[in-house]
């Protein structure tokens, strides 16, 4: 399964492949990446959006957004210590 985790992970190779001054990559195929990552992020907003009204699960791409709660509770805090 594909997260937004992979797609950081490789937005992240496309940008230090345009960086690389003895194979850099195209201009026209990064712009190419940056317009599908770009769709990619919009369907995880509208999705967001949808988990936020309606309540229902994610597809997993944002993982660990999900959270299970029991009957009567409506939110979970975490805290975490440290960096």
């Amino acid at each position: 399964m594909n997260t937004i985790a992979d797609l950081r992970q490789h937005l992240f190779r496309a940008m230090e492949s345009l960086k690389d001054g003895k194979d850099p990559a195209e201009i026209d195929r990064a712009k190419a990446i940056a317009e599908i990552a770009q769709v990619i992020i919009n369907s995880a907003k509208v999705e967001v959006e949808y988990l936020r009204v309606a309540g229902g699960k994610g597809s997993g791409f944002i993982a660990g957004n999900a959270v299970e709660t029991p009957a009567g509770i409506v939110g979970v805090t975490r805290h975490h210590l440290g960096g």
